[in-house]
Formats: structure tokens, sequence, C-alpha cells
């Protein structure tokens, strides 16, 4: 299994953010780029960031 890595306010910035950027597929500029958000959104859902276990981060408890 894999260890969380992500912590609580982490989590939180990234879905909030991951959520804003998916709008702009539908909302304002109604750009393609905004599917970048997919990448934030699923790390906060998972608790989990390859990037952060590369730098050897850990934001968790």
């Amino acid at each position: 299994m894999m260890n969380k890595n992500v912590g609580t306010i982490d989590r939180a910035l990234r879905i909030l953010v991951g959520l804003v950027l998916l709008s702009l597929v539908f909302v304002g500029p109604q750009t393609l780029w905004g599917l970048i958000g997919v990448v934030p959104l699923a790390t906060g859902l998972m608790s989990r960031c390859p990037g952060y276990s590369l730098l050897k981060i850990k934001t968790s408890e």
C-alpha cells in the first residue's frame, strides 16, 4: 500500500485548485488547458503526490 504524503491543508488546496482549473474547461475562456486541473485534483483526492515522493517531501503527519 502506498503511504500518504499530502497533509490536510495541502490536500484541501490541491482539490480547490484542481476544481478551479477544471472549471476553465466549462466556463471562462473554455480552454483545454483547464484539464491540467486533473493532476492536483487526483493527488488531493488520493493524498499521494509522486513529485513529493521523488523529493522526499511529506506534508502529512
